[in-house]
């Protein structure tokens, strides 16, 4: 796989993200559902943000690698929150695990009415490998 990052501007750098991303020569590609703070026997979460957001990154995660593919071929980051100024504050959360894993990805990020049931963030990715 060839990864190439296009990013005609500087200031999306500090939020971790790139304006688009090329990528030949791929093997295969996954498609994840977007992941949300939902415990293995499928109940809510009813926490805050910040634990939303560091559980429903676990399961993203826990699907990627379940898959056999590895979070850095993630190329496509969803985000969606039922409050963009609640997540804000936690958003170092997922610079820093975007900078564990070496990733470089498009993100879109989208303020919604509501999630299900009782969830604030959900993440949704597009891996290559």
């Amino acid at each position: 796989m060839k990864k190439r990052i296009i990013n005609p501007w500087k200031w999306q750098n500090e939020r971790s993200y790139a304006q688009a991303v090329e990528v030949k020569n791929v093997e295969s590609t996954l498609y994840c559902s977007g992941q949300a703070a939902i415990d293995p026997d499928g109940t809510s979460s009813n926490e805050d943000m910040k634990s939303q957001l560091e559980q429903a990154i676990a399961n993203l995660e826990e699907v990627i690698t379940a898959a056999g593919y590895e979070c850095r071929g993630i190329v496509r980051l969803n985000i969606y929150t039922t409050s963009t100024q609640e997540l804000w504050p936690h958003f170092p959360v997922l610079q820093e695990w975007i900078a564990v894993h070496n990733i470089e990805q498009a993100v879109t990020m989208l303020e919604v009415n509501g999630l299900f049931e009782t969830l604030k963030v959900e993440l949704e990715a597009t891996v290559v490998k």
